[in-house]
């Protein structure tokens, strides 16, 4: 804890990346929201060798948004961060493979289709059978590496490409006209809802690509969904899910998983900043001591 003359205030470490050092995006709500909890908070590089993690009653991954290329070390950090960091170093392990998509498609999620793919051949082989194919690395952020395949039977990784693996899917068209839906869970509650847009050039949402987003009413199909998505990793893993953000579009007439942020899933609070008072408050929660 930090003192503050004869007070003892929890702290809250909230880890970032070296890129997003002050913060992610509308980081003011959240820093205003922990303030208002009685909680002193501080915005961290995941990687600075003179931070002291033990210091921190809570670490929460916020914009460790570099992870993807450096994933043995991301990791080995989280392992070593202990029982203060939310979500853990279990749950990282698994939710930076994309290919937990197959493991929620096996435990009955509906999810965009998926195929893991370790060599060229895989891929091709799978992006034959959708047709007009998406291919992703299984390790990787913020869209980076995406590649829209027409033609599988000839695909190679494009010069600088990614090396792989991968996971292969169909390119869902609704992307276009409705692009992807964000439920945020905390505490395993559903609490509001974004829509996701890409632009004309690009299927990806991100705003890198041009990419935007707006805050809509948080609807019952897409909360159940969501809601139904961090239960199944619960069941699967046997880990508590302290906060997740579940990405879904609408596919063959039905909503169903894309992702399941679990890592670093950004709040949006530049779009929604009232995220910030459920997370502040899950993480209050975890902060104060109980005496009872």
């Amino acid at each position: 804890m930090e003192h503050r003359g004869e007070a003892q205030v929890p702290l809250v470490l909230l880890a970032t990346s070296r890129e997003w050092a002050g913060g992610e995006p509308g980081h003011a709500a959240l820093d205003a929201a922990l303030s208002a909890h009685g909680l002193a908070s501080r915005w961290v590089v995941w990687d600075d060798l003179g931070v002291d993690w033990g210091t921190a009653e809570v670490v929460a991954v916020r914009s460790t948004w570099d992870y993807d290329g450096r994933l043995g070390e991301f990791l080995g950090w989280a392992s070593g961060v202990g029982p203060a960091l939310l979500n853990g170093a279990a749950v990282f392990r698994w939710n930076t493979d994309k290919r937990y998509l197959i493991d929620l498609q096996k435990a009955g999620l509906p999810i965009v289709p998926t195929v893991s793919a370790d060599t060229v051949f895989d891929v091709r082989a799978a992006a034959d059978g959708f047709g007009l194919a998406v291919v992703k690395p299984r390790v990787g952020a913020g869209g980076r590496g995406l590649e829209v395949v027409a033609d599988g039977k000839v695909w190679l990784p494009k010069p600088g490409g990614h090396p792989g693996p991968w996971v292969v899917q169909p390119l869902v068209e609704s992307i276009h006209h409705d692009g992807e839906i964000s439920v945020f869970v905390i505490a395993g509650r559903p609490v509001s809802q974004v829509q996701k847009m890409p632009s004309r050039t690009d299927i990806r949402v991100n705003e890198q690509y041009g990419g935007t987003a707006h805050s809509m009413e948080l609807t019952e199909k897409a909360a159940s969904l969501a809601a139904s998505a961090v239960a199944t990793v619960v069941d699967l893993l046997g880990e508590e899910i302290v906060y997740g953000r579940v990405d879904m579009m609408r596919y063959q007439d039905r909503l169903v998983v894309s992702e399941v942020e679990l890592t670093e899933p950004g709040l949006y609070l530049d779009v929604l900043p009232l995220n910030a008072l459920p997370f502040a408050e899950v993480v209050a929660a975890r902060a104060y001591p109980r005496t009872w």
